[in-house]
C-alpha cells in the first residue's frame, strides 16, 4: 500500500510555539534558543500525528552574515542540543527539511552572490549533519532567477552544483517555480546533476510551458529519487477568496492570485491527485502541505479525506 506523510512548513497557528529565535542581533539571538522552540514544536506536532516538518530557514539566526562574526560558531556551540533534537526526530519519527533563503541562487551570474549561496548551503548541510539526519532530511533550492536567458542560467546552475562540495550535493533537492524553471527545466538540469527533484503541483499549473502532463512530471521527479529514500512534493490550492485591506484610510479590494497560497487545501483535489497517482502505480511519497492555516489545514485535510474518500485515510498515516 502507497502511504503518504503529510507535514507542514516553519509556523503552527493554533499554538503559541515560536520555529526560530528571530531576535534583531544587537538581542544576541542564538540558534541554542532555536532549538528550545523547536523541542517544543515537535512534540506539539507528534501530538497531533505530524511527522513531516520543514524547519525555519533561519533556525541558527545571522549564521553567514558577513558582518557578524560572532554568530559563526552557533552549530559548534550546539553541537549537544543538535544531536538530541536530532534523537527526538528519529523517537518521534519525524522526516525534516530545510528550504534555505530566497537568495540562495546558484543560477546567479553575481560570483558574490554565488559564494553566498554557497555559504548557505554549506551551512545548511552541517546543521543537518549535526543532527545526525539522514539523507531523507534534504535541502530544497529553487533554481533561481532567470536573467533574461534561462538556457543560459539552468546551465549556470548545473556548473554551479557540480563544485558544490560532496557533502552538499547529498543533501540537496530542486523545486520548480512559478515563473521561469518548471519541471521540464529540472528534468534537464537532472540528467546533467543527478540532483533529486521536488514537484511543486500549484506550480506546475502556473508554469508549465511544455504542456507535460502531472502524473508525468510526477512520475519523472519521483524516479529522480535513489532507491531507499522517500521522495517528497508540494501541494497547494491556489487562493480564491477576495480580500479586503485599507489604505490610506480607503477600503480596497484585493484579488487573488493563481500563484498564491490558499488558507486550506481544497480536499477533492487533494482526493483526484492521489487516486491519479494511485492509477498511475507511482512509489509512495511525502506531501508538504503548504497552506497559510498550517497545521489546521493538515488536520481539517485528514478529516474532510476520511469523509469523502475513506479508502485513502490508511494511506495518510
Amino acid at each position: 500500500m502507497h502511504l503518504y506523510r503529510l507535514g507542514i512548513p516553519v509556523k503552527v497557528v493554533a499554538a503559541p510555539l515560536r520555529a526560530a529565535d528571530t531576535r534583531r542581533p544587537s538581542q544576541q539571538p542564538h540558534l541554542s534558543v532555536s532549538l528550545a522552540y523547536l523541542r517544543d514544536l515537535l512534540v506539539y506536532l507528534d501530538r497531533h500525528a505530524i511527522r513531516f516538518y520543514r524547519l525555519a530557514g533561519n533556525l541558527a539566526p545571522y549564521l553567514t552574515h558577513p558582518d557578524l562574526p560572532q554568530f559563526h560558531h552557533q552549530i559548534e556551540e550546539c553541537a549537544t542540543e543538535l544531536a538530541a533534537l536530532g534523537d527526538l526526530s528519529r523517537r518521534l519519527q519525524m522526516r525534516l527539511t530545510l528550504h534555505p533563503a530566497f537568495y540562495v541562487q546558484l543560477s546567479s551570474p553575481d560570483p558574490d552572490q554565488l559564494r553566498r549561496a554557497r555559504q548557505e548551503l554549506d551551512a545548511a548541510t552541517r546543521l543537518l549533519d549535526a543532527m545526525g539526519l539522514g539523507r531523507e532530511a534534504v535541502v530544497v533550492v529553487h533554481v533561481g532567477g532567470a536573467h533574461g536567458d534561462p538556457a543560459t542560467a539552468r546551465s549556470r546552475f548545473a556548473r554551479a552544483y557540480d563544485t558544490l562540495a560532496p557533502g552538499v550535493r547529498a543533501r540537496l533537492a530542486l523545486e520548480n517555480d512559478d515563473r521561469a524553471f518548471g519541471a521540464a527545466d529540472l528534468l534537464w538540469i537532472h540528467k546533467r546533476t543527478g540532483v533529486r527533484l521536488v514537484l511543486d503541483v500549484l506550480h506546475h499549473r502556473c508554469h508549465n510551458p511544455t504542456g507535460l502532463e502531472l502524473m508525468d512530471a510526477l512520475a519523472a521527479c519521483l524516479g529522480s529519487w535513489p532507491p531507499g529514500e522517500q521522495p517528497k512534493i508540494h501541494f497547494s490550492s491556489p487562493r480564491t477568496e477576495l480580500r479586503r485591506t485599507r489604505r490610506n484610510g480607503r477600503e480596497q479590494l484585493q484579488l487573488p492570485l493563481p500563484n498564491q497560497h490558499s488558507d486550506f487545501i481544497h480536499p477533492f483535489e487533494f482526493i483526484d491527485f492521489l487516486r491519479a497517482a494511485g492509477r498511475a502505480g507511482l512509489p509512495s511519497f511525502d506531501i508538504m502541505l503548504e497552506a497559510k492555516a498550517k497545521e489546521l489545514a493538515l488536520v481539517r485535510l485528514r478529516l474532510q479525506t476520511a469523509h469523502y474518500a475513506p479508502d485513502l485515510v490508511a494511506r495518510l498515516g
